[in-house]
């Protein structure tokens, strides 16, 4: 159990001293500061790409900057569908979310079993979802839906027990004061001092989210974004310092080294554990983040698939944040909802290896099967991602074969209600347990074999 007690320790080391500590602003001081554990035990989390893309919803999310470097598609899908003189402002009369219901939102994602929700507060193109001052005539108030779109369904997840998270780009694509700054080889940062460092925290003291995901780094160095001063200003200061976690884009020298949760990349999943709490952000539409009009049923994730990246990520230590576009009208397509909801009856029966786990000493087995392990305590659950031939599930990691040598577990399976005994017999080179007949499981995709030991190790 030494892997888990590291782990524990890494995420848990004093939480109740982070309220009374004095952040500096150098990463030495930041990174130290301990991730709050409501983050760690949460484990799933809905990422919502959401903005004036969600209108031509072609490509991806990133459509203004591909229309604008001339991508042959988009310029061609433009060319066909819209006068000569359109523009990408144009598009956002026709965000008018006219069908959003934050209740209908909220209901769905308890459904999926996620325990945080981090909206796109604004992507690059600029426009957010909230009437920033900071972004005048530009935001889902002035033009648009005229609504707080940020706003209603903060409430409405923090109403229903939720976490609320949101995501900040920190560069504009073309925004005049940005450019002028790049121009400027990030010498001077009128853009950062006059418009991010205030938006900020603006979003941060009028909604008060629980994540702040940040984005948009990579072109400069955390020094230009003045990111060290406005996280010490968060930890120190803010009405969120004591439970609000970010992640590791602070600029093109942070990512996978400074911040809180790593990254890493965009759908993370390296398939090891890693000595730093982790998020693998990642998309049920496989090439894009925001809603795509011209998406297939091949570019949809099938449940096994979203299980399986759920259950790799997990056992490695690792958040799933599950990326779904809502459309411009303000729903959240069926393909989405349909997935989502079948996650959540998955972790309906098998949330108890999930939820509040640690990874156990092996991520994964060694057998041909693909088996993942997680840990609770003494517990440990192995998570089997194919049903077996004859019904006979094989473990040949050495810990496993050491752990039922020596804790003796008896064998139960997630979702059995009448929480039978396995028959499991073990030998010098693998473990093997009996599971019911197919047919009699109540679980579609992945089966969780609960091992609890009867003598202490």
């Amino acid at each position: 159990m030494v892997q888990t007690v590291i782990f524990t320790l890494l995420l848990s080391c004093g939480l109740q001293f982070a309220s009374s500590a004095k952040y500096e602003p150098t990463w030495d001081s930041l990174d130290g500061r301990p991730l709050p554990d409501w983050y760690d035990k949460a484990k799933v989390g809905i990422f919502l790409h959401w903005g004036v893309y969600s209108v031509p919803s072609f490509g991806s999310e990133w459509f203004w900057s591909h229309w604008e470097s001339g991508d042959e598609k988009t310029v061609e899908f433009i060319k066909k569908n819209y006068p000569p003189d359109w523009t990408y402002q144009d598009f956002a009369q026709q965000f008018t979310a006219e069908f959003y219901d934050p209740f209908m939102w909220v209901n769905l994602f308890l459904k999926s079993g996620a325990k945080y929700i981090v909206l796109t507060s604004k992507h690059h193109e600029g426009y957010t979802l909230w009437p920033s001052k900071y972004s005048y005539s530009w935001n889902a108030k002035d033009v648009g839906p005229h609504l707080d779109l940020l706003g209603e369904l903060a409430k409405r997840v923090k109403a229903r027990g939720l976490h609320f998270g949101v995501y900040h780009s920190l560069f504009e694509w073309y925004h005049p004061l940005y450019l002028q700054d790049k121009a400027n080889g990030w010498n001077s940062s009128n853009f950062v001092d006059t418009k991010i460092i205030p938006e900020m925290k603006e979003l941060i003291t009028t909604y008060k989210p629980e994540v702040l995901w940040s984005d948009g780094e990579w072109e400069a160095p955390d020094t230009y974004w003045k990111s060290k001063e406005f996280l010490a200003w968060l930890y120190n200061e803010s009405p969120v310092k004591d439970v609000i976690v970010v992640n590791d884009r602070w600029g093109n020298d942070s990512l996978c080294t400074h911040g809180g949760f790593y990254t890493c990349s965009d759908r993370y999943n390296p398939g090891h554990l890693l000595p730093h709490k982790w998020e693998n952000a990642m998309t049920v539409d496989k090439p894009s983040w925001g809603y795509r009009r011209n998406a297939v049923i091949s570019d949809i994730l099938t449940p096994h698939e979203l299980i399986t990246t759920l259950v790799e990520t997990v056992s490695c230590g690792g958040n799933i944040l599950i990326n779904v576009g809502p459309t411009k009208e303000g729903t959240i397509s069926p393909i989405f909802q349909e997935r989502l909801m079948q996650l959540g009856s998955w972790l309906s029966l098998n949330g108890d290896a999930i939820y509040e786990s640690k990874p156990w000493t092996a991520q994964n087995d060694t057998s041909p099967s693909p088996i993942w392990y997680t840990a609770k305590n003494e517990t440990v659950y192995a998570i089997v991602l194919e049903w077996p031939s004859k019904n006979v599930v094989s473990l040949e990691h050495p810990d496993i074969i050491t752990f039922f040598t020596q804790a003796k577990p008896t064998v139960t399976l997630l979702g059995d209600n009448k929480n039978k005994t396995l028959s499991s017999d073990s030998s010098d080179t693998q473990v093997t347990v009996t599971l019911p007949d197919k047919a009699t499981v109540a679980s579609e995709w992945a089966w969780v074999l609960k091992m609890v030991p009867t003598k202490s190790i």
